[in-house]
């Protein structure tokens, strides 16, 4: 049984290798289009203030799309000055693309907000955690090193010390009892960076549910970050290298399977025309009926990232997935305003303001009686798992538990 929340619908799309389908995905691009072009086609009527999380919490025109957008093709056109205050409503916007959803012209606010940003790094530097952040996501290896250091060290740091979530050890994953069917498709994984030092029983899940249906995984070895994190703080020239090294990892692949949904769009970008990149849970969804699960008697709290929702859109995919669980029973937390308040980096830039959006879902998980808590975002995980004693896992690492 599924307790649903209102929410964007999901789009459902057929076939394992279709390509993006998603004309409003945006991410890493060459050339970032101008401010203004994109905020021309806002025509002010407001049918995005109640879904914008940081305007829910403000009140303030200025903390919404509308009133940003405003501000930034103020800025573009010279007539209005970048004063501190002005940068701060910028600063302030969680990226979370709710806006669009909802936006009746149409307007790429997801575009809109990177050209802006890649503007503002140019007026002002970034400050030493966020350039110390974009240093490590974009080396991978050297980012998993530190987090094993990092979880050794954790017991002994004091909490202030302690920005993200003790990292899992490394464990065997546990074997199928069932023998998987002959494979009749085959895919790359994309693994990001920080998943590294995090998920690595959430990959040998996959790997698992992949071979059930009948999907041979590969991951390949040069694959970096994905250039969202950078591309959001305005790093337009490090966005576009690393969208440049996954097209090198990745050529001679058809498919690319995504874990986190805050990767998609950039991913997605960065291999057009070359590889159709799509969410693992999407493609699983198709292939449901070759899926068996054993019954689970117990209550689990979903959270649907931002991204999810927005612009990969495949909440409805892990609807029906967890519904083919037996005798579970899920429920979608929907408290507060709209956004875990993880956004990228924010969690770990404005941790006070992040804690504050994140607070009423903790409450509301915290009511709920369920014994786990998932979400389908890497960025929402950590975030969350930092601020509850409950388990944060993505979905597919607890499907594949579910295998007999």
């Amino acid at each position: 049984m599924i307790a649903r929340a209102a929410g964007p619908r999901n789009r459902g799309r057929s076939g394992l290798a279709r390509g993006r389908g998603f004309p409003e995905d945006v991410g890493v691009t060459d050339a970032a289009p101008s401010p203004t072009a994109l905020a021309d086609r806002c025509v002010q009527c407001g049918l995005c203030l109640p879904t914008c999380p940081t305007y829910r919490l403000a009140g303030l025109e200025a903390e919404s799309p509308r009133g940003r957008i405003a501000l930034i093709r103020g800025i573009d056109g010279g007539a209005l000055v970048p004063t501190a205050a002005v940068e701060a409503h910028l600063d302030a916007c969680l990226g979370c693309r709710r806006c669009e959803a909802v936006c009746p012209a149409g307007v790429e606010y997801g575009a809109l907000l990177t050209a802006a940003r890649t503007r503002q790094r140019v007026r002002r530097p970034p400050g030493v955690r966020q350039r110390l952040v974009e240093a490590l996501t974009a080396r991978p290896r050297l980012l998993s090193g530190l987090l094993t250091v990092y979880r050794e060290a954790w017991p002994l740091l004091p909490r202030a010390a302690r920005p993200l979530p003790r990292p899992p050890a490394a464990a065997d994953a546990p074997a199928s009892a069932a023998t998987p069917p002959a494979a009749d498709a085959e895919a790359a994984l994309f693994v990001g960076c920080v998943s590294r030092g995090y998920d690595a029983a959430l990959h040998a899940a996959v790997r698992r549910l992949c071979a059930a249906a009948g999907i041979a995984l590969h991951a390949p070895a040069a694959q970096t970050c994905c250039g969202t994190l950078h591309a959001h703080a305005g790093d337009a020239d490090r966005a576009a290298a690393l969208a440049e090294a996954n097209r090198r990892a990745f050529a001679g692949h058809a498919l690319v399977l995504g874990l986190a949904s805050g990767c998609h769009a950039a991913l997605a970008d960065s291999l057009a025309g070359r590889a159709a990149v799509r969410d693992a849970i999407d493609v699983l969804a198709e292939r449901v009926e070759r899926l068996r699960f054993a019954p689970r008697g117990e209550r689990i709290a979903l959270h649907l990232p931002c991204t999810q929702r927005n612009v990969v859109r495949s909440d409805g995919a892990l609807r029906r997935l967890l519904a083919r669980v037996p005798g579970l029973d899920v429920v979608e937390l929907d408290a507060g305003f709209g956004c875990c308040g993880a956004a990228g980096t924010a969690m770990l830039t404005d941790p006070d303001r992040a804690a504050g959006f994140r607070q009423p879902l903790l409450d509301q998980l915290a009511g709920s009686g369920a014994s786990v808590l998932l979400s389908a975002n890497i960025g929402c995980r950590l975030h969350l798992a930092n601020g509850t004693d409950v388990p944060v896992r993505h979905p597919l690492e607890f499907l594949a538990e579910c295998l007999p």
